[in-house]
């Protein structure tokens, strides 16, 4: 039985401040929302201003789901290649990571797919997770193996590639490997300034971690250093950047300690924390201001209006 019910009290007590910092940040009579259930594992959300809608991926279902601002509405988006993680480019097209078709394509504005990359020096790449997409129109996404793993969000198949992070030119389509050592690498953020690369290093050792790589040129990284290490059962997943330079994560491992949303200051250290029913896998920011935080959440996607807006590229 469902039995999560949103706060009708304001400030609403799901919304932890962990430094006196993180109070500019709330909205006093903004509560947690939820807006879409029923789903098997929510990921990837991103949203589009300009037909006020949010799409995510719900991937053991094999579909891409939409939820409509204006009615409140949910349908199926499409279906099919178990998509994961979303983002839009800087003409406003759909870039989606697929587990099925270990590829990322953009859905072009009459609707058709274009293939941005699905193999790397001839091999095809793992299962393209999380995406973004930087000011110069590259496309920087990460591939771990998780969607080879089963057939609950992907296929069974052969691991060809390590597990790297990867960059698309957006003007000759080239691909590159930017990081090759990252444990499972899983979401990616730029800051705002886009000279600081954030990757959430899922299987490492001892702990999950989120790394920080300074952006030295259009194509390399450098001084990669720990931004946050999760502790025991900590579980980064998704990342996105205000523009202030907070780092807002999905978090959680089925505990209420865990699940939400945990956000960092520029300096690493923990300010804030939206407390969810659910583990959050992703997040984005939206809505008109786009100072709108939309949490997928294992079964369900949830909302909260907030005192930040999201930096561009995610």
């Amino acid at each position: 039985m469902d039995i999560w019910q949103p706060s009708l009290r304001y400030p609403d007590p799901a919304i932890e401040t962990l430094d006196p910092s993180f109070a500019r940040y709330r909205v006093f009579s903004a509560s947690v929302e939820r807006l879409a259930t029923g789903c098997r594992w929510a990921e990837g959300p991103v949203w589009f201003g300009d037909g006020r809608f949010l799409l995510w991926s719900d991937i053991p279902n094999d579909r891409m789901m939409r939820w409509d601002e204006t009615d409140g509405s949910v349908s199926v988006f499409r279906q099919g290649n178990y998509a994961n993680g979303n983002t839009r480019d800087r003409q406003g097209r759909l870039i989606t990571c697929e587990h099925g078709a270990r590829r990322v394509v953009r859905t072009e504005h009459d609707g058709t797919i274009t293939v941005l990359a699905d193999r790397f020096e001839g091999k095809r790449l793992n299962s393209p997770n999380d995406v973004v997409v930087k000011s110069d129109g590259s496309i920087w996404f990460t591939d771990p193996p998780f969607g080879l793993m089963s057939h609950y969000e992907g296929t069974i198949a052969p691991q060809e590639l390590n597990a790297n992070v990867y960059r698309i030119d957006g003007q000759s389509g080239a691909i590159t490997i930017v990081a090759d050592d990252v444990l499972g690498p899983n979401g990616l953020a730029f800051s705002p300034a886009e000279d600081r690369l954030y990757v959430v290093e899922s299987r490492g050792v001892p702990h999950r971690r989120i790394r920080v790589f300074d952006v030295e040129t259009a194509t390399r990284l450098g001084n990669d250093r720990l931004f946050v290490d999760a502790g025991p059962g900590g579980t980064p997943d998704g990342i996105r950047c205000d523009t202030d330079g907070n780092v807002w994560a999905g978090w959680g491992m089925g505990s209420a300690a865990l699940d939400g949303v945990m956000v960092f200051n520029p300096g690493g250290a923990p300010i804030g924390r939206i407390a969810l029913p659910e583990r959050c896998a992703n997040i984005c920011f939206g809505g008109r201001m786009r100072n709108r935080l939309f949490m997928a959440a294992s079964h369900s996607v949830y909302a909260l209006y907030v005192n930040a807006r999201g930096a561009m590229g995610g």
